[in-house]
Order: C-alpha cells, then structure tokens, then sequence
C-alpha cells in the first residue's frame, strides 16, 4: 500500500454567477480551515450547480493533484489561480498522488471518512472560461491531467493537514490515467481488448460504464 499522504488544503465552493447570468456555478473553491465533514453527497459547505452533470454520490469529491501546479504554470503561464489551492475547483489538494498512482476503486482513509475512487474526471468548457480563456479543457485530456473523484462509503470528517491513507487497491491494474486514456482520451481506438476489461472495474461510475458501452459499440 501507498504511504500515508499529507493533505495540504480543503477547499469549498458555493454556487455563484460564472458566464453570464444563466451558467452558474460553484467551480470557484476556496480552502477552508478547521474539520469538515464529508458526508454521501460531498463535504459539508460545498456545492454544485448543474446537479445534471456535477455532484451526486459518485463524483462526491473531486481531487486534483497540485502536482500538476508546475506543468500548468508552463502551458498558460502564471495565472493568479495557479498561486492557491482550488485553482481547478478541486475539494482535495495533495502532493504525491497523480493518476498514474491512483486507481478506480481505491478505498482511502479520509480522516474518520472512508472514500472510494469512482472515475476520472471529464473536463469541460468551464475550465477555460475560469482561466480567462485559456486552452485548459483540451489541455487537461491531451496531457491527461484529469483529477479524480470519490464516493463517500463511510461518512466522517476530515482537516487539512491530516493524511490520507489507503486502505483497500481492487483494481491494481486500472489506474485512473489508464482509464481516462481508454474512455475519454482516445485510447479506445488502439485498444479494444483494454476497453472490453474494463468490463472487470465494478467499482467505476455508472455513466463511464455506459460509455464503455457507448464505445464498444
């Protein structure tokens, strides 16, 4: 298993006018002190606003590694964004865990919470307009820098500062970067035989099995 890996920030975000009048959203987080919990549906003070495609049990939380921090500063530049944490409305800031190193399914001690990685990240248009109109969405799948998110298992509560921990790996084989290179990168077309076991992942999110299924054919 993983070492124990420090939590540098927790951020949240309330629903707030974005591109114009009739496009909300709460892409705007911002790290929050103390101990928050995290309950089935996201951490305490957090929100989403398209609930069609944001939110729900299986994208509870969304982790982005501030890894990637120094990458983006050599694509779009130094943008203020990139100075903090939540730059990409992530929940969860971490050094050390990319997507390469984290796989469907992994169940991590959140604090007293126990979560379950359910799938990669698809980003959308709205990261551009956050970057004041920087390439960041094609960027984000072409370097394959999604992020991830976590269904909550076990509710509990969380600080920054603390350290996740993993606790459970039933899919070693099925990192998110695999995953997200077959389903929304392209691998798919040089890779059937990946795609078809992916058939295997139980715990991935049901709209990236339907798109398994959409891509099979």
């Amino acid at each position: 298993m993983n070492s124990p890996v420090p939590i540098l920030s927790l951020q949240c975000g309330k629903v707030a006018p974005f591109r114009g009048p009739g496009e909300p959203s709460a892409i705007g987080k911002v790290p929050v002190a103390g101990r928050i919990r995290a309950h089935r549906l996201g951490l305490e003070g957090d929100a989403q606003a398209d609930l069609s495609v944001h939110g729900g049990p299986d994208k509870a939380i969304h982790h982005y590694p501030h890894d990637h921090y120094a990458f983006w500063r050599g694509a779009i530049g130094d943008h203020p964004l990139l100075g903090s944490y939540g730059a990409f409305g992530e929940n969860i800031s971490t050094a050390g865990l990319t997507e390469d190193t984290v796989c469907i399914g992994d169940r991590w001690r959140l604090g007293s919470a126990l979560v379950e990685v359910s799938q990669g990240r698809q980003p959308c248009w709205k990261l551009d307009h956050r970057f004041d109109g920087a390439r960041v969405n094609a960027a984000c799948i072409k370097s394959r820098r999604p992020g991830w998110y976590y269904r909550v298992v076990e509710e509990g509560e969380v600080e920054a500062g603390e350290a996740m921990e993993l606790v459970d790996r039933p899919f070693p084989d099925w990192s998110v970067l695999r995953v997200f290179g077959l389903l929304i990168a392209g691998d798919h077309k040089t890779d059937r035989a990946g795609l078809e076991a992916l058939g295997e992942v139980t715990a991935l999110a049901a709209p990236w099995k339907g798109r398994r299924a959409k891509l099979l054919g």
